[in-house]
């Protein structure tokens, strides 16, 4: 090796060798995006080759070919032969073999010492009959992954190795640490959940449909331009459609803007690499790419694809958290409501790998699962949840009054308010907000948002500002009671009338 291991990498080589001599042959090491994975696997490789040992290396996608055989040339392993279509560097009688899993599974596989799986949690069957072969049981399979939380990845791995995380990476210096910000909340009721290569998550028709939404992408390229302060930026859509339709409104912007997906070839992918590297360029919108094997430096990620998936959502938020020169963070826009539906990511963490089996949820796990950030009101910067002065803005908001002011009458706010259910523990700030929310996303008219804060509050919402607010239960909850008790005033009504007019 040409490098010394860092302390963690170094620990990772340690727990493998330990799962290895107490008997597992299929473990599966994670080790975070920018934690120098290709780097623990070299180390993995040398050992091996050092031992007499032939070594396998699989990849899922044709883009890590070349990118895994020139790392493996920076550590001073050169001995390494390509299982790839009619690739160049083919080379049968080299101990080291770099493969496409897709041409594995269309050729004679030749034997070796090892297999090490890169993207392990990119599954795909063939995995599963290869690992099953009599001849292979003593072979060891070595996974490697972020984010080896693939359903059912525990059915064919027996150990999970996890020797740091994201969080200890960003303590130590070792990755970025991040800003999130929420400036924008799609409606996402109406799209389906479907079972994805990452598990459930939102059916891409739907979604692309309810993110095309043409204020939510000039929301896009707006809050970018209020806050990205020219930082290169990958910004993740949820189709072609879509990710054509924000990299044209960055560009109608006067942005210099580049787009990648998976037809893009390798050479014109490099050479938007290098243009985002250079300034030419200062966003690459892409979909169905860029989530794996890209070292660029980003210091903005615009998360404009909403997602259920823990493994897409850490792969993403990954792209940026790698350190660079004059990096103090790396900012992250999410337009998505995935931070808050998720966590933040380095919050993430998993100890055992998913068998396939039913997960009953319990107190426990519950207990275990670090609460979701908030939102702050003023700016929309996501913070930690506890914390009550924005980190960001400075906005601390106040603590609500035990009496609150409604229609000139004062009222208690103790206990459960049966009578006046219609108060919610919000501030001032956050019910307007809510409001202007509703008024739009309703169409409801102009004076609806006022009209209904000065029925609250007896006043009118001067000094706050006048960004929406999605809506939270209780506020929905206080909003159904309205519409209800108008309802029955209504029909009270009517009944007078019908009364009268019969008498």
């Amino acid at each position: 090796m040409k490098f010394t291991l860092l302390q963690h990498q170094d620990h990772a080589i340690g727990l493998l060798r330990h799962s290895l001599a107490t008997g597992h042959k299929r473990p599966m090491l994670q080790a975070p995006t920018g934690a120098g994975k290709t780097i623990i696997g070299a180390a993995i490789v040398e050992g091996a080759v050092s031992k007499g040992n032939s070594v396998i290396f699989t990849v899922p996608f044709l883009s890590l070919v070349d990118q895994t055989v020139e790392r493996f040339a920076e550590q001073g392993i050169t001995c390494v032969g390509v299982i790839q279509g009619q690739h160049p560097a083919t080379d049968p009688d080299q101990p080291v073999q770099v493969a496409t899993i897709q041409t594995l599974m269309k050729r004679a596989i030749p034997p070796a010492g090892i297999v090490l799986i890169d993207e392990a949690h990119k599954w795909f069957e063939f995995y599963g009959e290869w690992m099953a072969r009599p001849e292979w049981a003593r072979v060891p399979f070595v996974g490697l992954s972020a984010t080896p939380w693939t359903k059912g990845l525990g059915k064919h791995y027996d150990d999970l190795l996890v020797p740091t995380t994201t969080k200890e990476l960003i303590g130590k210096g070792l990755l970025s640490p991040f800003k999130v910000f929420a400036p924008s909340h799609p409606d996402l009721s109406k799209v389906k959940t479907v079972n994805t290569e990452y598990g459930r998550d939102y059916q891409s028709s739907g979604l692309s449909k309810a993110m095309s939404e043409p204020v939510l992408v000039a929301g896009v390229v707006s809050t970018w331009l209020k806050l990205g302060e020219d930082r290169p930026t990958l910004c993740f859509a949820v189709d072609r459609a879509h990710a054509r339709k924000l990299s044209d409104e960055f560009e109608a912007a006067g942005v210099p803007t580049g787009y990648v997906d998976m037809d893009t070839p390798a050479d014109e992918r490099q050479r938007i690499g290098e243009r985002l590297k250079n300034g030419q360029i200062k966003v690459v919108c892409n979909v169905y790419t860029l989530t794996t094997g890209v070292d660029w430096d980003v210091r903005c990620i615009i998360l404009a694809r909403p997602t259920k998936s823990e493994i897409l959502f850490t792969q993403i938020v990954g792209r940026g958290l790698r350190t660079a020169e004059g990096k103090d963070h790396c900012l992250i826009l999410d337009h998505s409501d995935t931070t808050l539906r998720l966590g933040f990511v380095d919050d993430i963490h998993h100890e055992e790998l998913d068998d396939g089996k039913h997960q009953k949820s319990s107190a426990t796990k519950r207990d275990r699962e670090p609460p979701k950030p908030k939102e702050c009101p003023s700016c929309s910067h996501l913070k930690p949840a506890g914390v009550r002065k924005c980190p960001s803005c400075g906005f601390e908001p106040t603590r609500q009054s035990q009496i609150e002011e409604q229609q000139g009458e004062l009222i208690p706010l103790k206990g459960k308010r049966k009578a006046r259910g219609e108060v919610t523990p919000h501030t001032p700030q956050e019910v307007w907000s809510m409001l202007l929310w509703w008024q739009e996303f309703h169409g409801k008219s102009p004076k609806f948002a006022k009209a209904n804060f000065f029925e609250r509050y007896g006043g009118w919402p001067d000094g706050l500002h006048s960004r929406p607010m999605a809506p939270d239960a209780s506020f929905g909850n206080w909003m159904k009671h309205k519409q209800i008790a108008y309802a029955k005033g209504q029909a009270k009504l009517r009944k007078m009338r019908e009364a009268h007019a019969a008498a």
